[in-house]
């Protein structure tokens, strides 16, 4: 491949392919020029697809430009759809068709549709291969050799008694929750729990829910999808502020443990507020406790419930400690939301199966629940560590968020930096997620704090070392460094 240099631009031979590139001085700059110069010959046809690009650094020393000029402009071009990048084979061109009149230099958030991901990184997942396949199968087959026949027939809609009851000794062992068997409803997750307490919520007068800002969107369409106007709680570094709640809200959706997104615990004084709140208006508090028992520097942080079992719903699930495809779940009601609790149930014609219901009781009654928790929570304590080693280690950033849970923040200086993020993850194919894309409750103002949300969680144990090594090149790459211009959550 050779260069030559031009009065009014640079030229250069693309790895061996008898194609001329232009790249003419622009305002916008030579990494915006060489993006224009690569779609052309893509939308032209004289870079078919498949064709091989030169590597960043081999181009960037044929056109005497940096290499993070190319580096961007490959991950812009790969957002696009334009090019794909993959382990092995380099850069290549996509195959695409480009009607005549499409706006060739329009930018786009979509990665390629033949992008293949080759590392998942998003939250809210657990390792799906540490699942204790061995011994839920064990669970399995004594339920089934020592059920009798009546167990399989249609059963309680609140759930197996035998399952209410083992849930309430373990949240009461490991989360410190006041509860007893006949207070536990079992769900099929945390979703279904949360449809069903909102139509018992609006059954019962209520027609404002507070939700967290940001937080999850899910939360809310369910809320919405029952009838309830959804009111925004901001979050700080206390956790959600009940400041703004007045006496029209009639319930409060609260991730205290480990605010989600953000990472962060709701502060002894702000819940002693909330639950001063809920007694004052005769309002409820519902705790998601998506990931109580992940905790790597100290004891658990207890159950908000315990404040008061009269006003909070404890919710919790094995989607995070065993895995979300089980679809199990449960909620302790208070007294006066059993009666209409039960009612959504009834009316809804939902249940989980029985036979799941009680492999989870047994898996909890022999100890191998317990004896999972505790080793994937070793697991995720190292591997939130070496995570954070390998930020420190190229961006001298700190991540933010409690030590604990399934998932980390990246504080990074802007939503457009929080995007160029994504999209060199997408590049690389390495699935990222950005607080600015997935948490707040309406677009934020772009000097909102942005972050990249990591769920170190989530990769399978032989892709976790691939996951740190591209999330460092493409933190290499991009940034962010340590600085006054880094926000934080």
């Amino acid at each position: 491949m050779t260069a030559s240099r031009r009065g009014h631009g640079e030229g250069a031979r693309v790895a061996g392919v008898d194609l001329h590139i232009d790249l003419v001085r622009r305002a916008a700059g030579t990494g915006r020029s060489l993006e224009d110069a690569l779609r052309e010959a893509v939308r032209s046809g004289r870079l078919a697809a498949g064709t091989r690009l030169p590597g960043s650094r081999a181009l960037a020393s044929d056109l005497g430009l940096a290499r993070g000029t190319i580096v961007r402009a490959y991950t812009q071009l790969a957002a696009e759809g334009w090019l794909i990048g993959s382990s092995g084979s380099g850069t290549r061109v996509a195959h695409v068709n480009v009607p005549e009149s499409v706006d060739v230099d329009r930018r786009s958030e979509r990665a390629p549709t033949e992008h293949r991901w080759r590392v998942d990184l998003r939250p809210g997942r657990p390792d799906l291969a540490s699942f204790p396949r061995t011994a839920w199968a064990t669970s399995v087959r004594r339920v089934l050799a020592r059920a009798e026949a009546g167990v399989l027939d249609y059963g309680d809609f609140e759930g197996s008694a035998t399952l209410r009851a083992s849930v309430a000794a373990y949240a009461a062992r490991a989360r410190g929750v006041r509860v007893t068997p006949d207070a536990v409803v079992v769900t099929a997750g945390f979703s279904h729990g949360l449809a069903l307490l909102a139509r018992a919520l609006r059954d019962s007068g209520v027609r404002e829910a507070a939700t967290e800002d940001p937080g999850l969107a899910r939360h809310r369409e369910l809320l919405t999808a029952a009838g309830l106007t959804c009111v925004p709680l901001p979050v700080d570094e206390f956790g959600a502020d009940p400041a703004d709640l007045t006496a029209e809200t009639g319930v409060a959706l609260l991730t205290p443990a480990h605010q989600h997104p953000s990472g962060v615990v709701l502060s002894p004084a702000r819940r002693g507020e909330f639950v001063a709140w809920a007694r004052r208006t005769e309002g409820f508090l519902i705790e998601d406790d998506y990931d109580g028992e992940f905790r790597y520097d100290g004891r658990p942080v207890g159950a908000l419930q315990a404040l008061d079992p009269e006003r909070v719903v404890f919710a919790g699930s094995a989607s995070k400690a065993l895995a979300p495809g089980l679809r199990l779940g449960w909620l302790v009601v208070p007294p006066a939301l059993r009666a209409p609790v039960s009612a959504a149930i009834r009316d809804s014609g939902a249940g989980v199966s029985v036979i799941e219901q009680l492999t989870l009781a047994d898996l909890v009654a022999r100890g191998d629940y317990d004896r999972h928790v505790r080793r994937v929570r070793a697991v995720y304590r190292r591997r939130r560590g070496e995570l954070a080693d390998r930020v420190r280690a190229v961006t001298g950033l700190v991540l933010g968020g409690a030590a604990a849970g399934l998932h980390a923040l990246l504080p990074v200086p802007s939503a457009e930096h929080e995007r160029r993020l994504v999209a060199a993850g997408a590049y690389v194919g390495l699935r990222l997620q950005g607080l600015h894309t997935s948490g707040y409750r309406h677009p934020p103002d772009p000097s909102a704090p942005a972050a990249l949300v990591l769920g170190y969680a989530t990769p399978p144990p032989h892709a976790w070392r691939q996951a740190l090594d591209l999330l460092g090149d493409v933190l290499e790459a991009e940034g962010p460094r340590a600085g006054p211009t880094a926000s934080r959550p």
